[in-house]
């Protein structure tokens, strides 16, 4: 009998355990290992983060659906709210392991120290890992295959360099990593500097116990609702097969002007100081709900970018002075592999070269490869759990992976695509379009849906499939490790949206019916001939 191949995995995130399941799926026989005291990654909260740990603090809330976040043969339960608090995530991926017995082959407080070729790598495409366990131990083990899964909140980035007079600044300064919960900053003017997702969530909790907050940003940024249409979760409305198609029809200029128009219906942009010289599509934005009224109340004001400090304030570009008692740098993270040699992965400045963001191009066996490098508009777990479905079937010999040169070529067009789209930033170099890449991820495993063959053999489903929500279950109805309940999932989506909300029972009368059944006969028709018309 042959013996499974052995495959280390660095790291019990949210990648990192969907990649132990993949290897069992394929017969593979993985060893996870993760330095912190539990699985969970990111949403491990600890109340004192360490360098190596990434930290969240006490009252995050996720900016994507449970629908849209799950594992694909996983669904979260459906009393969890549709964004849950990181205790929720954490439960649920606690439960996700349980229920495929994942922790068993987690080696949790070890380090990886070091990953190198093995002597006759050449020959066999193995590798030697070194790792360091809570006692000091040190033991190296060969294995035949590495998924590193460390994600890319890994390295705290502060550019002090970027702002004169910081170092001498006697007011407190930290990366927004640090910040834990508004009360030690109450009564003190902060100044929050950069406007991603984490700087919106802290500017706008510390304004409720700081006298004053002040938001900076070099560019602006377009922000998003996580409550969309209807009450509905936006991910659920935005990311659907649907709406790519109207994407890629629809000329830029004119779907640019149409989604700034209607975010502009929710607030003025320009009015609050947020709107930015460049087109939606060409940055990550923002998802708050809150932001806007903070602004209107005057608890946050948006500034320009800051220009240097003294001992005391903060100078901006527009030559505002403030007097300022403590600095978070939201300036987001770096990543990198130290325990891997750059002559395998090497990272400068956020990029990195790898085939569909996940294999280095180069190496002689394809036995290494990068799970959860990424950064969609939506969720990274199920396009984790895509890749690693991928990469696995890669390391069996089931699927090959083109040549050095056409991987290089690959890449090398997307960079391009990449440069033209986006602002020039750190924040950009692992973008990627959410049902895009999905569906490229699934069409290299045979797991993307044939819309075609639904709407001839299950008109119904074609129809949820294109017009719905882009759920991770889509891509477990067909393909290999097909799961058998992902009709039933893919159908009910909404009612285990809907659940959690729906809290108060209420009798709805014939005049509440928003879309009378003629239309909904209209629009499945229109479904399945948009259908056979374009796959």
């Amino acid at each position: 009998m042959k013996t499974a191949k052995r495959v280390a995995i660095i790291g019990a995130g949210a990648s990192g355990l969907t990649s132990v399941k993949c290897c069992l799926d394929e017969g593979l026989q993985p060893t996870c290992f993760e330095r912190s005291n539990d699985i969970g990654g990111l949403w491990n909260y600890q109340e004192n983060s360490s360098n190596e740990h990434p930290g969240i603090y006490k009252t995050l809330i996720i900016n994507t659906s449970k629908e849209m976040m799950c594992f694909s043969d996983f669904p979260i339960p459906d009393d969890y709210p549709n964004y849950m608090h990181h205790s929720k995530i954490l439960r649920y991926f606690r439960a996700y392991a349980e229920n495929f017995n994942l922790m068993k082959y987690i080696r949790l407080k070890t380090n990886v120290c070091n990953i190198m070729k093995e002597q006759d790598f050449s020959s066999n495409g193995q590798w030697k890992v070194t790792t360091k366990d809570e006692d000091g131990n040190i033991e190296t083990s060969v294995y035949d295959a590495v998924m590193i899964c460390t994600g890319h909140h890994c390295y705290p980035h502060i550019p002090l360099d970027s702002f004169p007079g910081i170092t001498s600044f006697k007011g407190r300064y930290i990366h927004s990593k640090e910040y834990k919960d508004p009360q030690s900053f109450e009564g003190k003017n902060v100044v929050v500097i950069g406007i991603g997702n984490s700087g919106g969530d802290i500017a706008v909790e510390m304004s409720q116990t700081a006298k004053q907050v002040f938001l900076s940003t070099r560019r602006g940024s377009w922000v998003l609702n996580r409550v969309g249409n209807q009450g509905f979760p936006g991910d659920m409305v935005f990311n659907r097969r649907s709406s790519q198609l109207l994407k890629d029809l629809i000329p830029q200029s004119i779907l640019k002007w149409f989604s700034e128009q209607s975010l502009n219906k929710r607030f003025n942009h320009i009015n609050y100081g947020l709107q930015p010289g460049h087109s939606i599509f060409s940055q990550h934005p923002m998802v708050n709900d809150d932001l806007p009224n903070r602004i209107i109340s005057g608890r946050v004001l948006v500034k320009p970018n800051v220009k240097s400090f003294t001992e005391t304030t903060a100078i901006f570009d527009d030559g505002s002075v403030e007097d300022i008692d403590c600095v978070v740098f939201a300036t987001g993270y770096t990543f990198s592999y130290p325990f891997l040699d750059e002559s395998v992965v090497k990272v400068e400045k956020n990029q990195v070269d790898l085939y569909k963001l996940v294999f280095p191009p180069a190496m002689t066996h394809p036995t290494l490869c990068i799970i959860g490098l990424i950064q969609p508009l939506g969720a990274i777990m199920p396009l984790s759990e895509l890749q690693a479905r991928w990469a696995t079937r890669v390391f069996k010999g089931d699927v090959k992976l083109p040549s050095t040169a056409d991987m290089i070529a690959d890449i090398m067009a997307k960079k391009e695509k990449m440069s033209n789209r986006y602002v020039k930033s750190q924040r950009h170099t692992i973008q990627v379009d959410y049902v895009a890449y999905a569906d490229e991820l699934a069409n290299l495993i045979g797991a993307r849906p044939n819309l075609k063959k639904l709407a001839l053999r299950d008109p119904r489903l074609a129809y949820h499939v294109f017009f719905g929500p882009c759920t991770p279950y889509q891509y477990r109805l067909e393909g290999p490790r097909s799961w058998g309940k992902a009709r039933e999932a893919v159908l009910t989506t909404w009612d285990r949206a809907i659940r959690p909300t729906k809290t108060r029972t209420l009798v709805q009368h014939r005049s509440d019916i928003p879309i009378p059944l003629f239309f909904n006969l209209l629009a499945f028709l229109l479904a399945i001939c948009a259908i056979l018309y374009f796959f």
